[in-house]
């Protein structure tokens, strides 16, 4: 397990403790419950692939091993007699029971807190609309499973966050359980630091469309940039990548580069990439979610200094960077979603399905 999220090293509770121990931590932190019971509940297939930097000079140096987001949470359980709970005194398993719980409710405390300190709010003046989700509004509208994919390099991974339930899948999955808690809604996250388009499309077949996603949240673009790809390529294999996504009977939302020091070093080119992705999603109808203008309204409208959004690399987010974004990012989903049930933005075919 990575050292970037030293809470999970060294967890071994099951499921069903987890569920437990949830029952016992703080009811008055219910988004932290659902991200702790999302992390126990969704299934092994999304396994995000060994963590690199986006940035080609640190890649050796950041490179960490596999690590797996979606599995059961847990504390750091003491090792003793661990391997036969049998074995254990009475007073052993107490102990190992309070631990559990004790980290059971700093996790909740932590995820209720994330923004106590800086509130998350959306970009002055509000920003454009996604579009509908036609395919995910249906599913949730036929009370289906929905299967949503989160498609990217190290910021989708979760680099920089402190452990898997802050990064930004995990924190969209809770958000979105909250507002839909009859649904089956599973977020899968397939991340792979260092990645660009080029890479990102060897991948897409195994990893996304044979999935059968609902919807696939596309971040790309970052790597592009720090690497002098050149944009007009990068847009060109991502138009090409969203018609074999489109192709597969999902719906889509493009994520552009994130706003930090190590993007902006690079004006031209990460105006440009920004730019093309936006004309890339207006031309093939999917949804975008403007990331590079969202996090510089963070800085230059609110007042946010870099570092209370991104980590010492200046590159990847830290833990409010990534909560924020996926808050705001939800509730864009939400908002599309909901156009479906007033038949808004949306075309013909699809205006008959029942409301929710």
């Amino acid at each position: 397990m990575s050292s970037h999220y030293p809470f999970y090293r060294n967890a071994s509770l099951t499921v069903a403790t987890v569920a437990a121990l949830l029952a016992l931590a703080p009811a008055s932190v219910p988004y932290a419950h659902a991200q702790i019971a999302q992390q126990a509940a969704l299934s092994d297939a999304a396994k995000p692939e060994a963590a690199k930097s986006e940035v080609a000079k640190s890649e050796a140096a950041k490179t960490a091993p596999p690590q797996t987001t979606t599995g059961a949470t847990g504390g750091n359980v003491a090792a003793t007699n661990q391997a036969n709970p049998a074995a254990q005194t009475p007073a052993q398993q107490k102990s190992l029971t309070g631990r559990a719980i004790d980290k059971v409710k700093a996790v909740a405390k932590s995820a209720g807190d994330i923004f106590s300190r800086v509130p998350c709010l959306p970009p002055k003046g509000g920003a454009k609309s996604m579009g509908s989700l036609p395919h995910v509004a249906a599913k949730l509208a036929a009370g289906q499973p929905v299967v949503i994919i989160a498609f990217g390099s190290s910021s989708t991974q979760g680099y920089g966050s402190t452990s898997p339930e802050f990064t930004y899948p995990n924190r969209l999955a809770a958000q979105l359980r909250q507002k839909y808690p009859s649904a089956d809604i599973t977020v899968i996250n397939r991340g792979h630091g260092g990645d660009d388009a080029p890479e990102m499309m060897k991948r897409l077949q195994s990893e996304v469309i044979d999935m059968h996603p609902d919807l696939v949240i596309w971040q790309v673009g970052t790597n592009a940039v720090l690497r002098n790809l050149d944009p007009a390529e990068t847009a060109k294999t991502v138009e090409e990548g969203i018609a074999r996504i489109q192709a597969a009977g999902a719906d889509l939302v493009l994520v552009d580069p994130q706003y930090s020091p190590a993007v902006t070093a690079k004006p031209e080119s990460a105006g440009k990439m920004v730019k093309l992705l936006g004309k890339v999603a207006e031309l093939r109808h999917v949804g975008i979610f403007p990331r590079f203008e969202v996090m510089r309204d963070w800085h230059e409208k609110q007042a946010i200094p870099i570092e209370g959004f991104v980590i010492a690399d200046g590159l990847h987010m830290n833990d409010w960077g990534y909560a924020c974004f996926a808050q705001l990012l939800g509730d864009d989903i939400i908002k599309s979603v909901g156009q479906i049930k007033l038949g808004v933005n949306v075309p013909s075919d699809v205006r008959t399905y029942r409301p929710m």
